[in-house]
């Protein structure tokens, strides 16, 4: 399967620059990474469902995205819930485990920072294609032009690692080694697949070369990368959601520094 899919790629986000995409992503995580509260994060998070149907994106494409984000918020919550610093009222305690009224208000902050942050930038990323983030990295932001294409062309091969691991386990167990001993199994296929993915790599570094794509000086593009007024409007509104987040918090009295914990 493709990393860039057909139902994400008619969104309207799907034609905003990659580098303001990143931009607003930083933008909203770096401001709710600055104190744990849930204020600032239940604010972030509601700001962005709320625009979610603006991005025309399936539902179920959406889910399939979100859905481990969600367990792992939930798992990262329950465990701040049971082994969290305990302040306030003592709910429930046995040996290690102690639930109290601070360990609870801590899991929520924690719950609602973790989604705050991944949503919006599992969002806003599955709707890039690799070689659009490329090109805007290179072109916008100036970074070296073979270590971009060289990251591009490792991304696009995730693909063939994960047909070549299905076609391994099919021939091993056609040939009758695959019968017995998961671990034994699963040791030796994954060091067949290394073999096969440096030789690929070996190939492909060889091909790129051949090609100039390791040239020194200027080079071109066949899709330049500019920003335009989509990109403003994006980073526009990721400054004001991390903005509203901030005042909200700070109106609530629950903004907290992160360094003064």
């Amino acid at each position: 399967m493709s990393l860039f899919t057909m139902d994400v790629a008619r969104s309207p986000l799907a034609r905003v620059n990659p580098v303001a995409k990143l931009a607003a992503t930083l933008a909203v995580s770096v401001t709710l990474l600055l104190s744990i509260d849930p204020v600032s994060a239940g604010v972030a998070l509601a700001a962005t469902l709320v625009l979610l149907p603006f991005a025309r994106l399936p539902a179920r494409a959406v889910w399939l995205r979100l859905w481990p984000i969600v367990v792992a918020a939930l798992i990262a919550g329950a465990g701040t819930v049971l082994y969290g610093r305990a302040s306030g009222e003592v709910f429930f305690h046995w040996g290690l485990v102690r639930v109290s009224e601070g360990s609870l208000d801590l899991a929520i902050a924690i719950v609602l920072r973790v989604l705050a942050i991944a949503v919006p930038s599992v969002l806003l990323f599955a709707t890039t294609d690799p070689t659009d983030l490329a090109d805007g990295l290179a072109q916008v932001l100036r970074l070296p032009a073979r270590f971009v294409l060289g990251a591009l062309a490792g991304l696009r091969l995730v693909g063939l690692l994960v047909a070549d691991w299905r076609e391994l386990g099919m021939a091993r167990r056609a040939r009758g080694v695959a019968d017995r001993g998961r671990i034994r199994r699963f040791l030796g296929q994954a060091f067949a697949l290394l073999v096969l993915a440096i030789r690929r790599g070996t190939k492909l570094a060889t091909a790129m070369e051949a090609r100039g794509f390791g040239a020194r000086g200027a080079r071109s593009w066949a899709r330049p990368s500019r920003l335009g007024w989509r990109d403003a409007v994006l980073v526009a509104i990721a400054i004001a959601v991390a903005a509203a987040s901030v005042v909200a918090a700070v109106i609530a009295g629950t903004w907290t520094l992160v360094f003064a914990l």
